[in-house]
């Protein structure tokens, strides 16, 4: 009695109806190739290979928020974003006492300063908030990450506002320009 056939063994012939299914399952194939390859053809002609159909693709509409953050991460202003936020809850973050009197004006990315301008309305409030500046940065860096801000740099109140008029010389600076 023989034993299995190994991979030593030599093959048996095939023949007759084994023979045509053999050639049948090869044709199929090359046919199922050539037919790939024509589709391929006539997808590049008609400009591209992605078509609609019932499934999803990331050809689909997004709801507006979803196409808002994929386009703040493709772009990397997921910072500059959280910054804007930040001073949209300005007051939810330092209180409404702070709020009143002091105003966020800018934030400069720029990685090795990390500022955020904070504009007062009288010194006292200015040196209030310099007082209370390690902390803010600590609430700001837990909410958007650490190292958001570095610091916060505090502007008093702005000088007076300049008045051009009929007794005002070109190029004066208004009442300080005097003074050297």
């Amino acid at each position: 009695m023989p034993g299995p056939a190994g991979p030593g063994a030599p093959q048996p012939e095939v023949s007759g109806v084994d023979l045509a299914r053999v050639a049948l399952r090869a044709a199929k194939e090359q046919a199922r190739a050539r037919g790939a390859a024509v589709q391929q053809r006539k997808q590049a002609r008609r400009g591209g290979g992605l078509r609609s159909g019932a499934r999803s693709d990331g050809r689909d509409p997004l709801p507006l928020g979803s196409a808002i953050n994929r386009l703040i991460t493709e772009r990397g202003w997921e910072t500059p974003a959280a910054v804007g936020g930040v001073m949209g809850r300005w007051p939810q973050i330092v209180g409404d006492d702070l709020a009143n009197h002091c105003v966020p004006l800018r934030y400069d990315e720029d990685p090795e300063q990390r500022v955020l301008t904070v504009q007062c309305d009288s010194t006292a409030w200015a040196t209030q908030l310099r007082l209370l500046a390690p902390q803010l940065v600590a609430r700001l860096n837990a909410d958007l990450g650490q190292g958001t801000v570095r610091m916060i740099k505090v502007l008093g109140p702005g000088g007076p506002q300049q008045r051009f008029g009929p007794l005002r010389a070109p190029g004066s600076k208004g009442p300080g320009d005097t003074y050297g």
